[in-house]
C-alpha cells in the first residue's frame, strides 16, 4: 500500500466529533427548568389567550386610561380598550414573526458562513467584509430603510430583522466550519474530490450543529427584541393592531393612571426573553460538561 493511500485510509476511519446530546440536560439543570417554564408559559398565552381574552381587544370599553376594576382585571388603555385582553391577543404576531425572522436568519447566515469557511480563498474576504459592512449599520436604520422601500408588512420586517441578524450567524458559522474544515474527515473528503456542496451538507454542517443550536436562543431573543422595538416606535405593525410592543408605546402616556398598561406587556416581553437566554445558557453549560466528560 502506498503511502498517500494509507494516510488517505487513515483520514477516512477518523470517528467524526458528535454533537453534544445536552438537550435532555437541561431538564436537569434549575436554570433550563425555569427558562422552559417561562417560554411555555407565553406561548400558550400568546396562542391559547385569544380563546379566552374576556372583551374584543379592538372595542372601546370606557374611560381611558382606567385602573384595574372587578369587569376589567387589567383596567383600559389609552383609548379605552380592555388591557387583559389586548395582552391575550398581543403576542401571535410577535412570535411568528420572530421565529420567521429567525428561520430567515439561519438560512442566510449558514450559508454564508458555510461558504466563507471551506472556500479559503477571496471570496471568504469577501463575503466576511459584506457582513463587516451590515454589522456596522444601527438594526432600526436598516428596518426603517428597508420599510420605506419595501412597505409596511409582516414580511418586510421579518426580512428586515433577519438582515440584521444574519452577520453574527455567519461569522459564529464561519469559526465553526473553519475549524472543522481542517480535520482529518474532511481533508478526506477533500481528496475523494467531493464537490463543495456536497461536503458541506455531509461532512461541515452535521459537525457544527451543536454550536449553532446553541445560538438559537441568543438569536430569537434578538428577533424579539427587534421586533417589539420597531413596533414600540411605531414602524412595524400600525393600530389598532395588538402588539405588546405597540402596547407599551401607546399606553405611555397614561402610565400614572393605570401603570398595568404598560408593565403588562413589557412583563411578558421580558420573562419570553429571559426564559429563552436560560435554555440557551443551560444548553450551552451542558454541552461544555459533556465534551469534558467524552
Amino acid at each position: 500500500m502506498t503511502a498517500p493511500k494509507a494516510v488517505l485510509i487513515r483520514a477516512q476511519t477518523i470517528r467524526r466529533p458528535r454533537s453534544p446530546r445536552a438537550l435532555r440536560s437541561v431538564l436537569r439543570s434549575w436554570g433550563g427548568r425555569i427558562g422552559l417554564v417561562l417560554l411555555g408559559v407565553v406561548v400558550l398565552m400568546a396562542f391559547l389567550g385569544p380563546l379566552v381574552a374576556p372583551h374584543d381587544p379592538t372595542e372601546t370599553l370606557g374611560v381611558p386610561g382606567a385602573p384595574p376594576s372587578p369587569d376589567y382585571a387589567l383596567g383600559l388603555d389609552s383609548i379605552g380598550r380592555d388591557v387583559l385582553s389586548r395582552l391575550l391577543n398581543g403576542g401571535r404576531s410577535t412570535l411568528l414573526m420572530a421565529v420567521g425572522a429567525t428561520i430567515l436568519t439561519y438560512a442566510g447566515g449558514v450559508v454564508v458562513g458555510l461558504v466563507a469557511g471551506i472556500s479559503r480563498s477571496f471570496l471568504d474576504a469577501f463575503l466576511m467584509r459584506g457582513m463587516d459592512v451590515l454589522l456596522s449599520m444601527p438594526a432600526l436604520l436598516v428596518v426603517l430603510l428597508l420599510r420605506t422601500g419595501l412597505g409596511n408588512n409582516s414580511a418586510v420586517l421579518m426580512s428586515a430583522t433577519a438582515l440584521v441578524l444574519i452577520p453574527g450567524v455567519a461569522r459564529i458559522t464561519r469559526s465553526a466550519a473553519l475549524g472543522v474544515s481542517t480535520t482529518g474527515y474532511v481533508e478526506a473528503a477533500m481528496a475523494r474530490g467531493e464537490p463543495k456542496a456536497s461536503l458541506l451538507v455531509r461532512e461541515v454542517l452535521p459537525n457544527i450543529r451543536g454550536t449553532l443550536i446553541a445560538d438559537v436562543g441568543l438569536r430569537f431573543s434578538w428577533a424579539i427584541i427587534v421586533i417589539a422595538s420597531v413596533n414600540f416606535l411605531g414602524i412595524g405593525l400600525e393600530p389598532p393592531s395588538a402588539d405588546w410592543g405597540l402596547m407599551v408605546s401607546e399606553n405611555r402616556v397614561i402610565i400614572g393612571s393605570n401603570p398595568w398598561s404598560v408593565a403588562g406587556p413589557a412583563a411578558v416581553l421580558g420573562l419570553l426573553v429571559i426564559g429563552l437566554n436560560l435554555i440557551g445558557d443551560s444548553y450551552v453549560r451542558n454541552s461544555d460538561r459533556s465534551e469534558e466528560s467524552s
